[in-house]
């Protein structure tokens, strides 16, 4: 009696153990675990896996940005748990890594198909995206509002799923429509949009979250029309983890509603990118830039800067606002993240006052110069400092990088690393095993540096030293 009541015991206790344990842990040749929610919270990590985009995820100052990795954040912290970001190539990727067990969740509008149900799990917000026409508003002209319009139409768009989708629809219109499929390396898709933007073109074609993004940038442009059927997509994860389908889904229905999830969908969909107007100083003339002069004459000197690039670099950031804040959070005259406020000493609730916000930007000029001693010119590589100054060090390599890999002069700026900082937002490029930082939207910091040092030249001849 004593021995069954012993044998009970251990079997319950085991079955007990057993139980408690949520993960599906490797069996012999077999090295995938795939863990839930209990095991994730043990842990101490939430993996995710996402994609470099303008949209999901990038790198902007150093600083770790992009709509999936703010909202996987927020759920991260909701479970007291560290966030920790890995980054696929593809949307075939995403579901190969999740099922090998290298993440716990695709944190990406991951299509929902049939194929895939059986072995992932979908949860979260689910969204509907498709594809829309982005063109101009023109006052007195109405923009196309029907696809039959696009008939004798010209339409420029990159290789992939853009130009199947119009020769789709060229079908189904019975032909007609003019569509360029502009297939050369140097040409991206934000490019294309701008040109449109410009007028230089009149169409082409996006994702609607990518239209809406960019819509932010260039108020001009209209992105009604929709030419592709609704795509249902959401977050995913594997099959197996009950628990953390659970948590995510009532995290989003907790959530949504709330001022920080709010406020990243309005970071990237709604906040104007180009905040600032920029008029002329009317006191040029009588050598005066700024209300600020003499915080920049004092501290260009520990840089050995002339003290009229800063101003001009001040102007481009800020309009000389010192209260502004950007739609990244960048704080003050000189357009610091806070994150960089703090690591330059500058106290806490001080980031806009003019002296303390000059001193921690010079420091970091400093700092970021001594990055590039190698250019030897300093003319020059103050060029790459303003570009690390506007884009982040990181993406400055990348380009110096693909610079060197097609034979074009890394240590000069125009016309060589200038031309590759571009186009770190194609995929071909970006996803280069040359380059660690991903995906960068560098057209802003390409204009950033000639737009400062063209005023500069003009500061130099109107303004005295």
């Amino acid at each position: 009696m004593r021995l069954t009541y012993t044998l009970s015991f251990i079997i319950l206790s085991l079955f007990f153990l057993s139980s408690c344990k949520t993960s599906t842990k490797p069996s012999e040749g077999n090295d995938i675990e795939i863990l839930d929610l209990p095991d994730i919270i043990e842990k101490g990590e939430l993996k995710i896996l996402t994609m470099y985009s303008s949209v999901d995820y990038f790198k902007y100052r150093g600083q770790n940005m992009g709509l999936q990795y703010e909202l996987s954040k927020q759920f991260a912290n909701s479970l007291g748990v560290n966030l920790k970001v890995l980054v696929a190539n593809s949307e075939s990727e995403l579901t190969e890594k999740l099922l090998k067990g290298e993440a716990d969740l695709i944190a990406y509008n991951l299509p929902i198909t049939k194929s895939l149900k059986d072995s992932l799990e979908y949860c979260g917000v689910e969204v509907q995206t498709h594809q829309v026409l982005i063109q101009q508003n023109i006052k007195g002209k109405e923009p196309i509002k029907d696809v039959t319009e696009l008939i004798g139409k010209e339409i420029y768009v990159q290789p992939g799923k853009y130009y199947d989708r119009l020769l789709n629809l060229n079908e189904e219109l019975g032909g007609g429509l003019i569509i360029h499929k502009i297939d050369t390396d140097s040409i991206t898709l934000e490019d294309l949009i701008t040109q449109v933007a410009e007028g230089k073109i009149e169409y082409t074609v996006a994702d609607n979250s990518i239209a809406q993004l960019n819509k932010t940038y260039y108020p001009n442009l209209n992105i009604k029309l929709s030419i592709s059927f609704d795509q249902k997509s959401s977050w995913a994860i594997n099959k197996n983890t009950p628990k953390l389908k659970e948590a995510i889904d009532n995290w989003y229905q907790n959530n949504n509603q709330s001022p920080q999830y709010k406020a990243s969908l309005k970071r990237y969909f709604e906040i104007s990118k180009n905040s600032y107007i920029h008029s002329p100083i009317q006191s040029i003339e009588k050598g005066i830039i700024s209300p600020y002069d003499q915080y920049f004459k004092v501290h260009a000197q520990s840089i050995d800067w002339d003290w009229r690039l800063l101003a001009s670099l001040a102007y481009t950031e800020s309009n000389f606002n010192k209260s502004v804040v950007s739609w990244a959070g960048a704080v003050g005259l000189m357009q610091l993240m806070p994150r960089t406020a703090r690591a330059m000493g500058i106290p806490a609730g001080k980031e806009m006052d003019v002296n303390e916000n000059i001193k921690g930007a010079v420091k970091y000029i400093g700092l970021t110069e001594q990055s590039f001693i190698q250019i030897k010119d300093k003319s020059e590589r103050i060029k790459f400092v303003l570009a690390s100054y506007n884009a982040g060090m990181g993406h400055v390599f990348d380009a110096m990088a693909l610079a060197e890999k097609y034979e074009k002069n890394k240590y000069v700026w125009f016309d060589n690393v200038e031309n590759y900082i571009l186009l770190k937002s194609n995929r071909e490029y970006f996803s280069d095993p040359v380059c660690k930082y991903g995906y960068f939207r560098g057209i802003e910091t390409y204009n950033f540096v000639r737009d400062i040092t063209a005023r500069y030249e003009i500061y130099k001849q109107k303004v005295p030293i």
